[in-house]
């Protein structure tokens, strides 16, 4: 069952249809301008009035966006054109402009229940409804057992590891690049490495600055017209935000005119991190003489290591599903944990989780849903048709009836709901 992506209010304002039919009033905008408590409207019917005890609901982040008042009184300003003048109270905090949305709600139906009630529909799905996650963050090497499970997986029920995909070899870094920067001495660690023999270690002294060439090697011509992205292992002593670092790819020998400038993702100090960077132009990627690692804003003194630097195909990935016994979940660390066998299984290959997020509440307008859009507007109908039952308006077991309506398509939407196979939960 899908999620259409819809924000708050588009949620909100069916409610309030199918509550009221055609007395529920979504307003485009007042067609004049007032000030705190006078909200002017030419296409509002009916006589003085007509609207007193209703609520307003100003919808968005605009002017007065999210305030809620009620209508003290309603007369009819000029009978030519047609002018309703709604007095506020409590006055809304900023003079009301010609052209600001606004909602009418039914007395028994105050606006902040139908924002509620949403959030409550989302509640009451918490374990029964995820809503769908995919990572490739992780990276097996047969050895290591505890891996940190991305932040937004709240529940895991796949993992898969990659058997096969296209590769063309940009550099092993197994030996000292052919060029570093002055401040930079270069070596090839073979004890702290993730691939081959070794990898390299970068030891940058504060000497260096931004957008310096910390190191750069000659490669043997490649071409990657094929391929997609640029997989590698990294690590620093310092945290890397996103276009700290960048790698570049030449295709002049000892750089200097880059064809690609790929920017490093953000990583944790201390942690090797597979990293997965898209290629921006692979059309012209023909013949990639030369590989480099720029420092684009200055980090100071620190270490860096990288390993592994190859050019894949995505499109050409084949994943094998790692059975279910072979690894599990730390609860309390939240870890995800391969077994001995699990680690022998998985090999040095790419991980793919698959799971769910929790739904998220929704607390603003543009906030957007994460739960089945046409579940919430069933689920919080139901509720506020029996919030307005027991208010004391008239009409209360009509109401009464439009909830058990709404609960019965409630249950039915749920039944939509994807099933859940296999589904371990996050702490």
């Amino acid at each position: 069952m899908p999620v259409e992506g819809l924000t708050r209010d588009n949620i909100r304002q069916p409610i309030g249809k199918h509550l009221m039919g055609g007395e529920f009033i979504v307003s485009t905008t007042t067609t004049a301008g007032g000030d705190t408590t006078s909200l002017i409207d030419a296409a509002l019917y009916g006589g003085a009035d007509r609207y007193n005890g209703w609520w307003v609901f100003v919808p968005g982040a605009g002017t007065n966006g999210g305030e809620v008042s009620r209508v003290e009184d309603m007369v009819i300003d000029d009978p030519v054109t047609g002018d309703r003048n709604l007095t506020l109270r409590p006055a809304l905090s900023t003079n009301i402009p010609s052209g600001m949305p606004y909602e009418l709600w039914k007395p028994e139906y105050p606006p902040e229940w139908a924002n509620d009630s949403i959030n409550q529909a989302i509640t009451w799905v918490v374990g029964k409804y995820y809503k769908p996650e995919e990572s490739v963050a992780l990276h097996a090497n047969g050895s290591v057992a505890r891996f940190d499970l991305p932040s937004e997986f709240d529940m895991v029920n796949r993992i898969e590891t990659r058997y096969s995909i296209a590769t063309k070899k940009l550099h092993t870094c197994d030996a000292v690049w052919g060029t570093t920067d002055t401040d930079v001495t270069g070596s090839a660690d073979t004890e702290h490495k993730q691939q081959h023999s070794a990898a390299l270690k970068l030891v940058v002294a504060d000497g260096a600055g931004a957008g310096d060439v910390l190191a750069n090697d000659n490669i043997p011509s490649v071409d990657l017209s094929a391929m997609t992205h640029v997989e590698m292992w990294i690590k620093s002593t310092v945290a890397l935000l996103t276009d700290q670092l960048h790698l570049l790819l030449d295709d002049t020998s000892g750089g200097g005119s880059a064809l690609e400038t790929l920017a490093v993702p953000a990583v944790s100090a201390d942690t090797w991190t597979y990293v997965r960077v898209a290629l921006a132009n692979p059309e012209t990627d023909t013949a990639i003489l030369n590989v480099a690692i720029r420092m684009t804003v200055d980090k100071g003194a620190f270490t860096l290591w990288l390993d592994d630097i190859k050019a894949v195909d995505n499109d050409s990935s084949v994943w094998t599903r790692l059975p279910k016994h072979l690894w599990s979940l730390d609860h309390e660390s939240e870890d995800l944990v391969l077994r001995v066998s699990g680690r022998q299984s998985a090999g040095y290959s790419l991980m793919k989780l698959s799971g769910g997020s929790n739904p998220s509440q929704m607390t603003s307008d543009a906030n957007v849903a994460t739960v089945p859009e046409s579940y919430l507007i069933a689920k919080a109908t139901s509720l506020m048709a029996l919030g307005g039952s027991v208010s004391g308006q008239e009409d209360s077991s009509g109401r009464r009836n439009l909830y058990q309506i709404w609960m019965i398509e409630t249950i039915r939407e749920i039944g939509k709901f994807r099933r859940l196979v296999d589904v371990r939960v996050v702490g």
